[in-house]
């Protein structure tokens, strides 16, 4: 709060006061009052008007800056009013009441939205669950009928049961880490699970994959990594198909006590280097996924949402036409070992 613009604000209550100041000095000449009882009467309206304006501004001062000040530390800010008292003066009671009401109506309104955000979820949930039924079971008739089923019936099954899956962990990763639990997993289960899961589309597509160095103890949710994993895997089998002596290598090392770094390394159409720093956008699809291979841009953004949640670094580096090259980085805590 600034004095000149306060100032300016009571301009017109100022200056009728100096007019009526003047008026009863032009009333006291008139009686023929003393100059010295003229003098005081001067002073001590000055000095009283003065004094009471600078009362006034400084109480409301010490509210407003107080508001201000907190705003500016607050990422929420509709929790001011948790962090100011009911000031003294009767215009800033009101205020305080305005803002008190506005915030209640404001929390009321979010309740709802949050109830019905919650419950939009919790449907959500429940019908994926309800859906992996009937595609399992699609899936399950596919491979013991490959007389009667084409192979491309399967493919689409396998496609819309990793869309299924990025739906359900999307819709988590809101509050993953009421669902996630850190332990200490073997890196070749978890890599070995979603090899398995895409062994198909390895074998169909002629693609040629190596496994290295994976034989170590990471902390992490296996459930979650397994599904990071799986998104990637998916992203390099599906821009190395068709392409001659195709390629992908699962790399694993550590650096150190303290960190392991896990690569996928695939020899496939590689990521423009405009797009290369919005892969982790949401929905962001890129020039491969307008003119190649079909892309919802959905799965390297939870991949990412999920890795920030775990505490996983996830980084990514390509060059167009050349390669792809994703890390994920794993960090161990040493308080982990010291509660074991």
């Amino acid at each position: 709060m600034k004095l000149r613009k306060y100032l300016l604000d009571k301009g017109l209550s100022v200056l009728l006061y100096i007019f009526m100041c003047f008026i009863l000095l032009l009333l006291m000449f008139a009686f023929k009052a003393e100059t010295s009882m003229v003098m005081a009467v001067t002073v001590i309206l000055s000095g009283g008007g003065i004094s009471l304006l600078l009362i006034n501004f400084f109480r409301k001062k010490r509210f407003y800056d107080e508001i201000t000040n907190n705003l500016e530390q607050l990422d929420k800010k509709y929790l001011i009013l948790e962090t100011i008292n009911m000031p003294e003066f009767y215009e800033g009671e009101l205020m305080y009441q305005f803002l008190y009401e506005i915030n209640k109506s404001m929390l009321e309104r979010i309740g709802e939205y949050e109830f019905s955000i919650n419950d939009f979820k919790d449907y959500v949930e429940m019908w994926i669950h309800e859906i992996k039924i009937p595609l399992s079971s699609l899936s399950l008739m596919a491979h013991n009928h490959r007389d009667i089923f084409d192979k491309r019936v399967n493919q689409q099954i396998k496609r819309l049961d990793n869309y299924v899956e990025q739906v359900l962990y999307y819709v988590r990763s809101e509050n993953a880490e009421k669902d996630y639990l850190i332990t200490e997993n073997s890196l070749n289960d978890i890599v070995s699970n979603v090899v398995m899961r895409n062994k198909d589309d390895l074998l169909e597509k002629n693609i040629e994959l190596t496994v290295s160095g994976v034989d170590k103890l990471i902390l992490t949710d296996s459930k979650w990594l397994e599904f990071i994993l799986n998104q990637i895997l998916n992203n390099s089998i599906k821009y190395t198909d068709g392409k001659a002596h195709a390629c992908i290598r699962v790399q694993a090392r550590a650096e150190g006590t303290e960190k392991t770094i896990l690569t996928i390394f695939d020899n496939g159409i590689g990521i423009p280097e405009d797009d290369l720093k919005r892969v982790f956008e949401k929905s962001f699809t890129g020039k491969n996924g307008r003119t190649g291979v079909k892309s919802t841009g959905m799965g390297l953004y939870i991949a990412k949402k999920l890795c920030d949640k775990l505490g996983h670094g996830l980084m990514i580096e390509s060059e167009e036409q050349e390669y792809t090259k994703v890390s994920l980085v794993f960090l161990r805590n040493p308080y982990f070992d010291v509660l074991k």
